[in-house]
């Protein structure tokens, strides 16, 4: 028998398996981002991942060694995940405004639809970021946030729409400080003031307020002035009513 002749099969198989032991990783991981979510680092145990995910124990600690590497593989998926869906908002491709308007509103609704990733960053910051401290990918992942609103704001600068001087990275720890603080903190926050905070309509008044903060932030004073003019405008019908009566 010629084996020259003999078409390769080993490609094809190991194409599989490759496939195979990504399903099963991202299985994994999906479970253990609820199990730390639930029950923070310390409460989380490697158990129940294995009674989340249906899979083995051994076969966990093999992809990924143990607990810590587990959290961290967990918290470098969540950053993983919102950064991939914020390329999609393409904020480069819009009006300066508007993109950060859009920002704004991804960003609190990303949190809003993911409350795992608050409940990951409040365990991380407990333990002081010590897993964060031991990746190599995060702040690749982060930077390139970063640079693209940096690019918006340099537009924006440019055409007059934005004032100057904005620094891309405290903007974008005050957006997500915004909703950070208000979806961590709801409890208490609602108990203190009495108010359902996490109705639909409350939801949508604090991407109101958000976006009503942050945009009279960013714009240069005539752009400001403009917004300011059309939201006195539009949240005072009832004096239009009065002067016509």
């Amino acid at each position: 028998m010629n084996y020259d002749e003999v078409p390769p099969r080993s490609a094809p198989v190991v194409e599989l398996r490759t496939r195979d032991a990504d399903r099963t990783r991202e299985t994994i991981l999906r479970a253990a981002m609820a199990e730390f979510a639930g029950h923070g680092f310390g409460g989380a145990r490697m158990e129940k991942v294995a009674e989340r995910s249906k899979v083995d124990k051994k076969l966990i600690y093999y992809y990924f060694e143990g607990k810590d590497e587990l959290f961290l593989a967990v918290l470098e998926q969540t950053y993983a995940d919102i950064r991939a869906a914020e390329r999609d908002l393409h904020l480069e491709a819009s009006d300066p405004l508007e993109a950060i308007r859009r920002l704004v509103a991804f960003t609190w609704r990303h949190y809003l639809a993911h409350p795992e990733f608050l409940a990951l960053l409040n365990a991380e910051n407990m333990l002081r970021a010590g897993h964060l401290k031991r990746s190599g990918r995060i702040r690749q992942m982060n930077s390139p946030l970063i640079e693209v609103l940096a690019s918006v704001l340099r537009r924006g600068e440019r055409s007059g729409a934005l004032r100057p001087g904005i620094d891309a990275m405290q903007l974008y720890i005050s957006i997500a400080g915004l909703a950070y603080f208000y979806l961590s903190n709801h409890h208490t926050l609602a108990t203190i003031f009495g108010r359902d905070l996490m109705t639909p309509k409350a939801h949508e008044e604090r991407l109101d307020h958000m976006c009503d903060v942050i945009l009279a932030y960013v714009a240069a004073p005539a752009a400001a002035a403009t917004r300011v003019r059309a939201a006195s405008t539009r949240s005072r019908p009832d004096d239009t009513l009065r002067r016509q009566r």
